[in-house]
């Protein structure tokens, strides 16, 4: 069974591939990136050739190489790098997989296979049980995206004994916005000390533009003896057009 450095939480950057315009990966701008998120962002965990990185349009030669790069780049400046290798085919996981392992990653997440879908949990566990298999050393997270795979399998249900079938199971990343599912995911597997990673950005950036709306009117609101307060501004870029 793998056991993880340290359990992967806190932010986890989901990488874009950086292409040059002629539509080839930009490998020389990987190590400038690395050292923006650890320098400028504070972020140290990374998700690779997930939905943001477009991992699914790449071909496996260039699925390797990014791979190969993120994790060599980020040697000793990042804490986890978390290689997606989901693909329609079970081999072509596997290898992406046993790949991932080989290079020294410290984790692989899976999608659901979207063509010819899973219809029940068991399918898909099976699916996903054979691609952890490839790489028994890793950590291994389920990657849950409904609205990009189609598969509507709650991921809830999934869990339920996730580790008698995958020992080597770790967590979860949620990109779906069903939020009870979420809930119930957490609060149903607390003693397994699984990660639990949302992925639905839209809805972290939403709650914050309601924090900074809450703040900007509570201004408003002070008394004239506190109007003083050091509430500064907000000038937030992504609020204006």
């Amino acid at each position: 069974m793998a056991f993880p450095k340290k359990k992967l939480q806190g932010l986890v950057a989901a990488t874009i591939t950086p292409m040059t315009e002629n539509g080839e990966i930009n490998f020389s701008v990987i190590g400038q990136y690395v050292d923006y998120l650890v320098k400028e962002q504070g972020v140290k965990n990374i998700f690779v050739n997930g939905t943001t990185g477009e991992g699914l349009s790449l071909s496996v030669s260039e699925r390797r190489q990014v791979a190969e790069e993120w994790v060599t780049k980020g040697k000793d400046k990042l804490d986890q790098v978390i290689i997606h290798v989901g693909a329609l085919s079970l081999k072509e996981s596997q290898e992406l997989a046993q790949h991932a392992a080989e290079i020294g990653a410290d984790g692989i997440a899976v999608i659901a296979p979207f063509f010819l879908k899973p219809w029940t949990k068991d399918i898909l566990i099976n699916f996903l049980k054979e691609v952890a298999a490839a790489a028994p050393a890793l950590p291994f997270y389920y990657y849950h995206i409904p609205a990009l795979t189609g598969v509507k399998i709650r991921a809830e249900e999934l869990l339920d004994g996730i580790l008698d079938k995958i020992p080597t199971f770790q967590g979860l990343k949620f990109s779906d916005t069903d939020l009870l599912d979420f809930g119930q995911c957490v609060d149903q597997n607390r003693q397994q000390q699984f990660a639990f990673l949302f992925g639905v950005d839209e809805f972290c950036i939403q709650r914050f533009i309601n924090f900074v709306v809450k703040l900007e009117n509570s201004k408003l609101k002070v008394s004239k003896n506190q109007r003083t307060l050091p509430l500064g501004t907000t000038n937030f870029p992504f609020l204006h057009r």
